[in-house]
């Protein structure tokens, strides 16, 4: 039965391993966190079009294209110290961008998500997806409150895995909200240090 069980779902199993290697690392803070991001991203983007999660899966093609670009942006954005890219805080100024463009990202997936597909869950499919944008183009700048945008999206998102079926994605996510709170506290630890 369990062999049957990983045989059927090895995709998503390969899957789950790969995004805890790379929260592993995020919270590390080291930059092969955006090889192991990519290569999750291309089994999930499997995973969630055969459970029709169309926002989710939309995601993973975004989290290709970010995973490149934190990538860059982690190798490249060398302060003058010479060392790499810090964790910092949100600005207030970024804090009003980012709700605008929330809200935005948003309405979006919600009317492809109600209007052009048959997703079941299109609101909550919506929020879990906005949020997932904002909170990895946060990872990628390197913001402390990534943590948190992440607490929330993962939290919901465990629920609607659950409700689907996807039970080790749901565990992963349960893994993830409670590591996305052991990132938030190490991140502000690092920068803690850094300040003194």
């Amino acid at each position: 039965m369990i062999v049957n069980y990983i045989i059927t779902n090895w995709i998503e199993l390969v899957g789950a391993i790969l995004s805890l290697i790379y929260l592993y690392l995020s919270i590390k803070q080291k930059i092969s966190l955006w090889v192991f991001g990519f290569l999750s991203s291309a089994f999930y983007i499997v995973v969630f079009f055969q459970t029709k999660f169309y926002a989710d899966m939309s995601l993973q093609f975004y989290y290709l294209a970010i995973s490149v670009y934190g990538w860059f942006v982690w190798t490249h954005a060398k302060p003058e110290t010479g060392h790499e890219l810090p964790a910092t805080k949100i600005s207030s100024r970024l804090i009003f961008q980012l709700i605008v463009s929330s809200i935005i990202i948003y309405v979006i997936y919600y009317i492809i998500l109600d209007k052009f597909t048959d997703s079941t869950i299109p609101k909550a499919d919506s929020l879990v997806g906005m949020l997932s944008v904002i909170g990895t183009w946060m990872l990628a700048r390197k913001l402390i409150e990534n943590w948190l945008v992440w607490i929330v999206a993962d939290g919901i998102a465990t629920g609607l895995f659950f409700y689907k079926g996807l039970y080790p994605t749901a565990i992963l996510f349960i893994i993830y909200t409670v590591m996305a709170v052991v990132g938030y506290w190490q991140w502000q630890k690092d920068i803690k240090t850094v300040l003194t």
